[in-house]
């Protein structure tokens, strides 16, 4: 494809989230914008939420793992099964009673001030530096295949993809990322499956689930070291707890499940979005084995993220391919970005400078636009630096260890909150909650060096059970 085909299917992209923005932000309120009015189908948040979870880090580095991980990841997935079972029996009945807005409220109901302001601050952290990552990824692959045809630099790339966001949520926030990103997952699960078939019909694949199953890049589970970072129950276990921090304790998930109507609809849709994430997963999966045989067998240099990327673009899968490829990208970036946006404007907005205690509807709405305008140019600031610091690991590798030190507080103090009677020192718990990622890194860098042990995204127990620690040590009296 030229550049400048790539340039008109972006235009035409973003024109029809406008218009859904457009239709969707009429006499919006900070209640739309936060809540979408409690009026949001059940279905379309399920379907919806499948594009935020996987987002273009899915998209791109799943596929690109299988080559040194195989299908491993798979055993993650199974851990979210169970991760998302919790969210909808203990947490979403939780945050439907207390009728939260933002469910770093419950935090000061039970345990105080302190706390309150402690998880949110982590969440904004943890959400900010996971956007950034992810955003950062699709810029890169933005600037390669089109804006440094025309001389672009990489900051101006940046600087257009959180603008685009910023343009379509500005007014309805998560009553109109509702719709945007149901479109998008739709958009980028077609892609994933023109890819697949081009790819196959290419390789004169005549069953692709065979070819799969028959791969040595197949294999799935692994019982074998226990040390490994790939041990099965390692990633199973990492993959039920994040499936808890990073769905269940953040509010940009569970924003949108806030939108629906009743508790009854919010189960509904965990349950469903749970069973097609898998088969989605899967795909994915599927998929990166394809790509890696391609490679391998075509004398193509491609790896990790870029394997994919390359193959779709380069031609010779066509230019079909290569317009879904481009597609699929930005609507997977996307649907991740743009309630990333909205759920850092409203933690901030409410949890940190607490609008909603003012008097004045007008004065919220100017305040929570101002805060919109200020996390657009954070993100902003956020992937410019990983323009310089990332190294070559895989994003998705990133993103999960990395959310291993900032959720895993956040773990600690609800596990905490909902599974003990006891109460906290309120003022200790920032300290505590800064302490314990401290504690986690020092004991998984040596315990690699001296055991041989390898924690991989096991940290994230770690860092929550040192947390819970933290917290029994310090309970009132």
């Amino acid at each position: 494809m030229q550049p400048i085909h790539i340039f008109l299917l972006i235009l035409a992209y973003f024109s029809v989230l406008i218009f859904i923005s457009y239709r969707t932000g009429k006499l919006a309120t900070n209640q739309t914008f936060f809540k979408a009015n409690n009026s949001s189908p059940w279905y379309l948040v399920a379907f919806g939420m499948i594009g935020a979870s996987l987002s273009g880090v899915t998209f791109i580095s799943v596929p690109g793992w299988i080559e040194d991980q195989n299908m491993s990841y798979m055993q993650m997935v199974l851990g979210y099964v169970v991760g998302y079972a919790v969210i909808g029996l203990v947490l979403l009945p939780l945050y439907y009673r207390l009728n939260l807005t933002s469910i770093y409220s419950y935090l000061e109901d039970r345990f105080g001030y302190y706390s309150y302001k402690t998880g949110a601050s982590f969440f904004l952290l943890s959400r900010t530096v996971g956007a950034a990552f992810r955003l950062f990824l699709v810029a890169n692959v933005l600037q390669l295949i089109l804006f440094d045809a025309y001389g672009v630099p990489f900051w101006v790339t940046v600087s257009i993809t959180i603008l685009l966001i910023w343009l379509y949520t500005f007014k309805g926030g998560i009553k109109t990322i509702v719709w945007t990103d149901t479109l998008q997952t739709l958009f980028m699960l077609i892609a994933v499956g023109v890819c697949i078939y081009t790819i196959s019909d290419s390789m004169q694949i005549d069953n692709v689930f065979n070819y799969v199953a028959e791969s040595d890049l197949s294999k799935t589970f692994f019982f074998d070291d226990p040390k490994a970072g790939n041990y099965f129950w390692k990633q199973f276990l990492s993959g039920a707890f994040i499936a808890v921090v990073m769905t269940g304790l953040d509010q940009d998930m569970m924003q949108k499940n806030l939108t629906c109507r009743n508790l009854k609809d919010a189960q509904k849709n965990i349950f469903w979005f749970t069973i097609v994430l898998v088969i989605v997963n899967l795909f994915f999966l599927a998929l990166g084995v394809l790509l890696t045989d391609f490679a391998q067998q075509n004398g193509i240099d491609a790896h990790k993220d870029e394997l994919f990327p390359i193959i779709a673009t380069q031609g010779s899968l066509g230019t079909a391919t290569a317009l879904f490829f481009i597609l699929g990208l930005i609507a997977a970036a996307y649907s991740s970005a743009d309630s990333a946006l909205t759920s850092l404007t409203t933690s901030f907005s409410i949890d940190i400078l607490e609008i909603d205690k003012k008097k004045s509807v007008a004065d919220q709405e100017k305040t929570r636009k101002k805060i919109h305008i200020l996390f657009s140019f954070i993100l902003i600031a956020t992937i410019l630096i990983f323009k310089y610091f990332i190294a070559d690991a895989s994003v998705i590798a990133k993103i999960f260890t990395f959310a291993g030190y900032t959720y895993g507080p956040l773990l600690g103090l609800y596990a905490f909150g909902l599974f003990t009677k006891l109460n906290v020192k309120d003022k200790a718990v920032p300290f505590i909650c800064l302490i314990a990622p401290i504690f986690t890194y020092l004991i998984s860098f040596y315990s690699v060096e001296k055991l041989g042990f390898d924690f991989g995204f096991f940290v994230l127990v770690l860092n929550g059970a040192l947390t819970f620690l933290g917290l029994y040590l310090f309970k009132k009296q």
